[in-house]
């Protein structure tokens, strides 16, 4: 069982003749993912990595079958690009762009309201079921099969977490890197909900960071509704008040979006605390004793 993606998922590629767009598509094909065409308007009828290109997503689902996208276009027309698809009616749409103006993502989220689509991104790493499917820009090497979903807004958190989890004699069943924008599609308590519903995943790695309420609100969902151990970790520990740190949602305002705080809520809530990514692994390899 997997949340997402798995290996019946029929995968697109937006922006699949590109650069970044090839090179990544052409490492989940050699991961095994089920990459059944890609998507660059004025190129339909063509073949690139032995896949076939198609000039809309649209056409995409109706000849390929697609359900599955994960975008690699340009900011600026990156959010068209995710409304294309939702519109086409791809089930997961996964945004690796980064630097897509707040503004568009406004849009996008409005656009999206009533459409059944799951955006996860933008500026995220993507998300992988081990053994069956890497829709994303991540090591698959490092990720093992297991019983641990992990919910990440850093894409290097999420291999440090992974990594972790293997060494500690553990496994994944699907690691989802959210974005650290501060605008995004899925949010870690709707990524943290669809890994608490999996009857395969038996404990959950929440890495966050200061800056919003996303983290406490995934927390207080968590010790409402949680019925499986949660391993917590907060990032920007020795932010500055006030400056954004690496992500563009990463930035801390007033005194309960600090690293601290969070830790606090967290700890409030049931949740299990890493001090240090250090630490990640043996704690949830503890809990699962």
């Amino acid at each position: 069982m997997s949340v997402l993606v798995n290996k019946d998922s029929k995968v697109i590629v937006q922006g699949f003749t590109g650069s970044e767009g090839t090179f990544h598509a052409g490492q989940m094909i050699e991961y095994g993912t089920n990459v059944v065409g890609g998507v660059t308007p004025g190129k339909g009828g063509q073949s690139h990595l032995d896949r076939p290109v198609f000039n809309t997503v649209t056409e995409a689902v109706e000849k390929a079958g697609a359900n599955v996208s994960i975008i690699f276009v340009p900011p600026a027309f990156a959010a068209d690009a995710i409304m294309e698809a939702a519109e086409a009616g791809i089930g997961v749409i996964i945004c690796i762009t980064e630097g897509i103006p707040t503004k568009d993502m406004i849009l996008v989220k409005q656009y999206l309201s009533d459409k059944s689509s799951i955006l996860v991104g933008p500026n995220c790493p993507g998300v992988i079921t081990p053994g069956e499917a890497k829709v994303g820009i991540m090591p698959g090497f490092v990720f093992k099969e297991g019983n641990i979903g992990i919910v990440s807004k850093s894409g290097t958190l999420t291999y440090e977490a992974a990594d972790q989890v293997v060494k500690a004699g553990l496994g994944i069943t699907t690691a989802i890197g959210i974005g650290g924008d501060p605008i995004i599609g899925t949010n870690t308590k709707e990524a943290v909900e669809m890994l608490m519903n999996d009857p395969e995943t038996k404990g959950i790695i929440m890495i966050g960071e200061i800056g919003g309420s996303m983290e406490a609100d995934a927390a207080n969902w968590i010790k409402a509704h949680g019925t499986k151990p949660v391993v917590g970790f907060i990032a920007g520990q020795t932010a500055p008040a006030g400056r954004t740190m690496g992500h563009a949602g990463a930035i801390v305002g007033g005194a309960d979006d600090t690293a601290e705080a969070k830790m606090k809520i967290l700890r409030a809530c049931g949740i299990t605390v890493a001090d240090s990514p250090a630490e990640i692994g043996k704690l949830m390899a503890d809990l699962m004793k």
